[in-house]
């Protein structure tokens, strides 16, 4: 950043911020000398996230739950919220947490907007869209998603999330924006976390057969953290409400993923195919002509890149 320009924001609240998403865009704040106080519990975070900033005046860590009323000492003029159990082994393991997380987390971190009269944002999720019967799934899609299986305490704390925040904005004047994120990937993520990516690259780093669910032809579209991150602050400093997709509109098969991980590890792994879960969804792309549209906002990072870099990031924790 320019020495001489100001930053947008003097001091920015990011709820999860020790969380994957949360820590780089805490990074990315700092980075632009915006403030930040950073809430996590680290039911899921990790505080080895924010490690690097803890040293900073301009960083400040309250380890505090999202489902309590939020409370921060200084002007704030922008929330991210992004608290929230994501990866399939976290929200199944605290179904009540996530679905608490969504409905009070959101309201507490809204009526810290509002109090402050800052802006808002809401990290929802692609999940709102279940297995979708459109392709690629645009934002006045409103999906197919079964409330009561093992993926719906994800799914509808997301979509409550969202109808809460639209709520605010109407009743209550908060300046709100929603982002839906599709999959992101990317440094800091978790081995044991349930996701494909950081999955493939344990197994493929351990020499171990790569775990493919199903036939492997159910597609994804992988952003990289670093595009995501831009997105998200790019929606922030615009007046858009939303939702807004970001993502990767170029879909890639489990299969295909295992098999350039593994390549891109220079692994011996092979695959092995084993049982789909429950209401895993068969397709995943986004329409991100709104994004282009009304942020100019497109990824960068391809995905041989982003999956080289998070691969070197393995690694290095592998080697430390």
């Amino acid at each position: 950043m320019n020495a001489s320009a100001a930053p947008r924001w003097r001091h920015a609240v990011v709820t999860g911020g020790a969380g994957f998403v949360g820590s780089h865009l805490c990074a990315a704040l700092l980075d632009q000398g915006t403030d930040v106080t950073c809430i996590d519990d680290l039911s899921t975070g990790a505080q080895q996230n924010i490690a690097p900033f803890l040293g900073s005046q301009r960083f400040t860590f309250q380890r505090a739950n999202a489902c309590r009323p939020l409370e921060v000492d200084r002007p704030v003029d922008l929330v991210l919220h992004f608290a929230s159990p994501a990866s399939p082994a976290d929200y199944l393991r605290l179904p009540v947490h996530t679905l608490e997380t969504g409905s009070l987390g959101t309201r507490n971190a809204l009526a810290l907007a509002r109090d402050h009269q800052a802006r808002f944002v809401l990290a929802s999720t692609s999940e709102v869209y279940g297995d979708p019967q459109r392709h690629p799934q645009s934002e006045d899609y409103w999906g197919n998603v079964n409330p009561v299986g093992p993926r719906s305490v994800y799914d509808e704390a997301k979509r409550f999330g969202e109808a809460l925040t639209t709520a605010e904005a109407g009743a209550n004047g908060v300046d709100t924006g929603i982002v839906r994120l599709f999959n992101t990937y990317g440094p800091r993520m978790r081995g044991y976390d349930g996701r494909a990516v950081p999955t493939f690259i344990r197994q493929a780093l351990a020499g171990e057969p790569l775990t493919v669910t199903g036939d492997g032809r159910q597609t994804r579209s992988l952003c990289y953290v670093d595009d995501t991150v831009r997105g998200i602050l790019a929606a922030a400093a615009s007046d858009l409400r939303g939702p807004v997709n970001l993502g990767n509109p170029v879909e890639i098969t489990m299969l295909e993923l295992a098999h350039l991980v593994v390549e891109l590890t220079e692994s011996r792994s092979t695959v092995r195919f084993i049982e789909r879960p429950t209401d895993d969804p068969a397709v995943r792309c986004p329409d991100i002509t709104l994004a282009r549209g009304k942020l100019q906002w497109e990824p960068r990072v391809t995905a041989h890149e982003g999956l080289r870099r998070t691969i070197g990031w393995f690694r290095q924790r592998l080697a430390a």
